[in-house]
């Protein structure tokens, strides 16, 4: 279906075909559907705790390898994707993961160790490509007063990714009280939906070919040689609004105890149950943050600033309550099934976590969309975002290899990294300035190397009509 309308571009009013999937609303349903097959039912896994496996320790180590690999190929994912182009990064970027749920499929059929590495190897040069790719077409293909909704679709369908999957996890495991891993049919059918999301990436536009719903163009810079790609990536890294974030990058994901916390206290039924209620607990904080963040009774800066806020009050209230349980759990050791009494006070503290990471990655997400319109520009932002992540994940996940007593190493090292993240975020906050003047892209041709010695013209490349 299609319908022939009236689109701006830079020379006024001409008639183009406008098709469904070429819109905005198609492409980010189809990202967060990717999101949903891939990553999503990762998180699925990793949500039941440790991988759905007895002991967290090997999953641990293969965690950290992931994250390592995708903090090193989201950063340098960007020039690659702004080069092959994002339609086949994002369709390379969904090829690991189903390797990775068939390392541990093997491992808990058969036993093998090696397979799961070369999974975690595999999905985590993959997920680099594909982190680096994803949020740039979430916040970059949507008009710029509309962000914040987009980001919110992307990340409801990437949510329902984990909640399907932890569904079919409680299904399967309803009737496993105590503790273990899950069953091997549970990893069988993880990997046949994680391999639809291949076939499916392919149905991505290309930036050019984007049609926004107010006729405005996706902003795309003319190909690059690599060295170009390599030289632009090194600017955008020494942006000082870049610098000033780096610390919040790496505590809002940090938290990787939560996979010890879950296996240590919660049996298998009750990790399924946990992981499918924090989900929605995902949606809802997006959601709400979702709508703050585009309401027009502020302006733009006042948005990101109280929103700010809101952030920093829910991780500390968060992390307080985290403590306060930790620290009876440390003295008692409990084991809790669904119907244990204490079970809620319990699961709650994972509901928080999930909750303050959700708003912080989704608060991080629209702020650095703020930064520019040029989606290659954008490409490269969102990897360094997603690098840094990756990389305190890994080393979260290798600290939470050993055993701690108590998990208040891990939680100290969170905690602390929550405090040293407050002084740079805010001086990043106020710094920003936002153009309220400019509500499309076509009229919001910035420069986004303003704090870097050399600058760059934000150029507008207008495609040819798409047949």
């Amino acid at each position: 279906m299609s319908v022939t309308e009236n689109v701006v571009e830079a020379g006024g009013l001409v008639a183009e075909k406008r098709v469904w999937y070429r819109s905005t609303l198609f492409n980010a349903c189809l990202i967060g559907f990717v999101g949903f097959l891939a990553p999503g039912l990762w998180n699925a896994m990793n949500s039941l705790g440790a991988g759905g496996e007895e002991k967290p320790f090997l999953v641990n180590a293969a965690n950290a390898l992931v994250f390592g690999l995708m903090g090193i190929f989201c950063i340098f994912g960007a020039p690659i994707a702004n080069r092959i182009g994002l339609k086949w990064a994002l369709v390379i970027g969904a090829t690991g993961y189903p390797l990775y749920s068939a390392g541990l499929y093997t491992n808990d059929r058969f036993g093998n160790i090696w397979f799961v590495l070369f999974g975690s190897a595999c999905c985590g040069i993959s997920a680099g490509l594909y982190w680096a790719v994803e949020g740039a077409i979430a916040i970059g293909y949507p008009e710029p007063e509309k962000r914040a909704k987009y980001l919110n679709i992307w990340v409801i369908w990437s949510t329902m990714g984990p909640v399907v999957g932890d569904a079919i996890v409680l299904g399967l495991n309803i009737e496993t009280g105590g503790e273990g891993s899950v069953g091997y049919t549970t990893y069988i059918v993880f990997i046949a939906l994680q391999c639809l999301a291949v076939p499916l990436a392919l149905a991505l536009s290309s930036p050019e070919k984007v049609q926004r719903k107010d006729g405005s163009r996706v902003i795309v810079r003319p190909g690059q040689s690599w060295k170009e790609e390599f030289k632009a990536l090194w600017r955008t890294c020494k942006m000082r609004s870049v610098i000033l974030l780096l610390p919040i990058f790496w505590a809002i994901y940090f938290n990787e105890y939560s996979s010890n916390y879950e296996t240590y206290y919660f049996t298998v039924r009750a990790r399924a149950l946990i992981a499918f209620v924090s989900n929605w607990i995902c949606i809802l904080a997006s959601q709400s943050l979702a709508l703050f963040l585009d309401w027009k009774k502020f302006d733009r800066k006042t948005r990101i600033t109280y929103s700010w806020y809101w952030v920093m009050l829910v991780h500390v209230v968060t992390w307080i309550y985290a403590w306060v349980v930790q620290s009876e759990y440390t003295h008692s050791d409990p084991m809790f099934d669904i119907n244990t009494p204490g079970f809620t006070k319990g699961a709650f503290v994972i509901f928080l976590w999930q909750f303050a990471q959700q708003n912080g990655l989704n608060w991080l997400y629209y702020l650095i969309g703020q930064l520019t319109d040029d989606i290659s520009e954008l490409t490269r932002l969102t990897g360094i975002l997603r690098g840094q992540i990756s990389f305190g994940e890994a080393i979260s996940y290798g600290l939470n290899t050993h055993d701690w007593y108590g998990g208040r190493a891990p939680m100290a090292v969170n905690t602390i990294l929550l405090g040293l993240c407050v002084v740079p975020t805010w001086i990043a906050v106020r710094n920003y300035v936002p153009d309220e003047n400019a509500p499309n892209a076509d009229d919001a041709v910035k420069s986004v190397h303003s704090e870097s010695d050399q600058q760059i013209d934000t150029e507008v490349v207008l495609p040819e009509k798409s047949e």
